[in-house]
Order: C-alpha cells, then structure tokens, then sequence
C-alpha cells in the first residue's frame, strides 16, 4: 500500500472557489459515466458548461443556475446527448457575464463572457468529480483543476466556445517561456508485465498541443534510471501506458517517471498542465487515483 502514496503531495490548486473550473478526464459508456458536484458560494449565477474532446473540438455545451448555497449534481450521462458514448474529453464549467469583468447573469440567456479573473464580481463555484465505475462498484476519484479561468480575449463568449478559447486555469502547473518557466513532473507507476494485472495510466491534460515524443527520465524503486520516451497523439487530453514504454528495463515495475518540459512540448505555448497515475492492483480492488507531483 506505501508504495501507492508516493508522490500525492502537490502544488495543485484544488477545493478553492473561482469564477470555474476544469474537470480534465470526462467519458460516459456501458461501464459508468463521470460525475461532477458543484456548490455555489456566491450570488445566485448562470454557470455555463462546455464539453471537448480530447483534441480541444467542441462538442456540445449547455448552462444552468445555481443560487447563493446551492449544491448541484452534474451526471455526465444525462446531460451529454446522443453520440456521445465512449467518447473521452473535458469539461470547462464557468460562471458567464454579459461583458468581461461585469457581474455574472443570473439567467442562461444571451451572450454569456468570461468574469474577470479576479472575481470581482463575486462568482464563487467549485466542483468535484468522479468516475462511477458498475463493474468494480466502485467510484474513482477524478482531480478536478480549480481556476480562475483565463480566456482568449477574442473568444470569451461562452457559448462558442473553441479549441483556443482557454488559455489558462490557475489551478494547474503553470509552463511558460523563459528562465525559470519549466516545471518538473513525477508521475507514479506500478506495473507487473502481466495483463489484467497491476497497470497503471497516466493521463495528461494541458491548454497546449503536447502530441508529440517526449523523452524522460524513468526511476525505479531503487533511484535506477534510464532515458525513454513516452507518446502523446491528442493535442490536450491524452494517456499512456509505462508498461509498453520502448526501452523500459524490465524490472523497473515500480517507480516514477520523470518530465520535465518546455513550451516547445507544447507546441511553443505557455501551457497550464495537470498530470495524474490511475493505479489498478487486483488485490485492492478500486483504482488509485495519484497526483503527479511537480516543483
């Protein structure tokens, strides 16, 4: 069981309230469906939400109201509409203005803007989320990225959302160019070599267009190292598997994989960036969601 802790400590803004949130990891299927559960602790607002897959396309969007105290479910399956089974994206939950810095609506009417990120007006949303999965029984924990949301200037209208409207979430490791703008990942893995045994996923999510080859440093349990590459082929939800790494030794079964990238990993674009290893081990049961550390 120790060797799953390492690495949850992180510098990740999560459980704060803003003027919204990202939640990074969305998919509803035969096997389960994501859910989210919003609490207001502002005034009563419209909260605009947007669906993308994994390459930042649009896909659908919608909004509701939320008054001051309000909890509210949010069942990915009921709200996401026809077509939409097994396809994997993000969701962006915002609280709308009627022009950037003004006082949130109150109503889904309209042209809905982005409120500035200071919330000066006063939104105050956060969320979490899970992941239900009915074959386990059981329910995995998705990290959720808190804002404030940073918006393209050209594109803060909300309901017309694209692919380069978000630009920033405040709640993520932040990647920027110039000395000093790096970030150093640690993603976690526990793996066997046997299928259907201990497996792990790391899922990476970015406001950049990180497919590509990345090269990394892996660790095994005992400081070993070795320089591979891992492959990301959608632009800004995206996974991959340590036990299929080229290269990897075979007995690096348990350790952390090392990344440090530039903006040039993402397409030469500053880039907000959240990491994350889903842990599954027979003799536990449930997966292990573990955050993947940075500094």
């Amino acid at each position: 069981m120790a060797s799953l802790t390492a690495g949850v400590a992180s510098a990740y803004t999560v459980g704060g309230f803003s003027n919204g949130f990202v939640v990074p990891n969305v998919i509803h299927d035969a096997s389960g469906t994501t859910a989210v559960g919003l609490v207001n602790q502002g005034p009563a607002s419209a909260i605009y939400w947007t669906f993308f897959d994994q390459d930042s396309k649009h896909i659908t969007d919608g909004c509701f109201e939320m008054t001051n105290k309000q909890y509210r479910s949010f069942v990915w399956s009921t709200e996401a509409g026809t077509a939409t089974t097994g396809l994997r994206g993000y969701l962006v939950f915002a609280v709308g203005a009627n022009t950037a810095g003004a006082a949130p609506q109150a109503k889904c009417v309209g042209t809905a803007m982005l409120a500035s990120a200071d919330v000066a007006s006063g939104a105050q949303i956060s969320g979490n989320a899970f992941q239900v999965d009915l074959a386990a029984k059981a329910v995995n924990f998705v990290p959720v990225i808190d804002g404030p949301l940073t918006l393209a200037p050209a594109t803060q209208d909300l309901t017309t959302m694209s692919e380069t409207s978000l630009t920033g979430v405040a709640g993520a490791a932040q990647v920027v160019a110039g000395a000093g703008g790096e970030e150093q990942f640690s993603m976690r893995y526990a793996i066997d070599g046997v299928a259907g045994g201990t497996d792990t996923r790391i899922v990476v999510w970015s406001t950049g267009n990180q497919n590509r080859t990345h090269t990394v440093n892996i660790y095994n349990n005992a400081q070993g190292r070795k320089s591979v590459n891992f492959d990301l082929k959608k632009t800004e939800l995206d996974y991959f598997d340590p036990e299929t790494i080229v290269g990897r030794p075979a007995d690096y079964l348990d350790g952390f994989i090392e990344w440090t990238p530039t903006t040039a990993s993402f397409g030469n674009l500053n880039a907000s960036v959240v990491v994350y290893s889903e842990i599954s081990v027979p003799a536990y049961g449930a997966k292990q969601t573990v955050l993947g550390a940075h500094r």
